[in-house]
């Protein structure tokens, strides 16, 4: 496994509960919880991608 991809995911969340924190104190609470949400899609979406690549390696390995 990449050890950057654990980064990306740590700068990710590291990023995303900064400006959560900032958008709450300046009372853009839903602005907060959309930027939450689309931080936690990009996420998910990057790590889709490894399993997508961790499936078709197995497949490969197994040769279905």
């Amino acid at each position: 496994m990449e050890i950057d991809l654990i980064f990306k995911i740590a700068a990710m969340g590291i990023i995303i509960s900064i400006l959560n924190q900032v958008l709450i104190r300046s009372g853009r609470d839903e602005q907060a919880t959309m930027t939450t949400l689309a931080g936690l899609v990009v996420v998910l979406m990057m790590l889709a991608q490894k399993i997508a690549e961790l499936f078709d390696l197995v497949k490969r390995l197994f040769d279905f």
